[in-house]
């Protein structure tokens, strides 16, 4: 990863939100991206190499694996702060359509016209409502994957043994993933920042609103 492009969109995000907006990307950026990257990722490295299962039938571990566990945490954690974080680029791009239109306006010259934006960066007009409908976005992405976790997970927690009889298995055969009570403490740590986040995408809404 190039830190100095990631380092520049940070600081451009920062740049064009509001208090609420800065306390949001320090959440996602220290309390989920941090913890994936750092600790969550490397948790659920075993969790199919280590599904133990009491039979050594040929084929029944990987088909109670894929019933129990149709998808990995990680992956739906990774694609959930991809496009948790890509409605706050939109906000960028809005901005930078702005600037490069007021200097194409003064490119042309004229002394006496007047500058297209005030301030480009300041959330007017149609930067506004780009920037609204980022927060809605925001948190409807998260809302939908808490929904998705619940309908995966029950109450977003692992059991720590699951009970399969699915073909080939020879019968109903127990089986076991590796580490459960610690894969539960990262999954509910994830679910209430994406709370937190929903939380303060909503009151920043309401800021907004309330301002205007």
């Amino acid at each position: 990863m190039n830190w100095g492009v990631f380092e520049g969109l940070l600081s451009g995000v920062n740049k064009y939100s509001t208090a609420f907006g800065r306390i949001w990307l320090s959440v996602v950026f220290i309390f989920r991206l941090l913890v994936y990257v750092v600790a969550a990722e490397r948790v659920w490295s075993d969790d199919h190499k280590d599904f133990d299962c009491n039979t050594r039938q040929p084929g029944c571990g990987n088909v109670c694996f894929d019933y129990f566990f149709p998808v990995s945490h990680i992956r739906l954690w990774a694609l959930q702060l991809i496009l948790v974080t890509c409605p706050s680029l939109l906000v960028i791009m809005h901005v930078a359509y702005r600037e490069a239109k007021q200097q194409r306006h003064r490119a042309t010259g004229r002394v006496d016209c007047h500058p297209v934006y005030l301030n480009p960066g300041k959330k007017r007009g149609g930067l506004w409502w780009t920037y609204l409908l980022s927060l809605v976005f925001k948190a409807g992405v998260d809302v939908v994957f808490l929904y998705i976790f619940y309908r995966f997970y029950r109450n977003y927690t692992l059991p720590r043994l699951v009970k399969c009889e699915l073909p080939p298995c020879p019968n109903v055969v127990d089986c076991f993933i590796s580490r459960p009570t610690e894969k539960n403490i990262f999954t509910l740590f994830m679910v209430v920042t994406a709370c937190v986040c929903i939380v303060l995408s909503l009151v920043e809404a309401a800021y907004l609103i309330g301002k205007r």
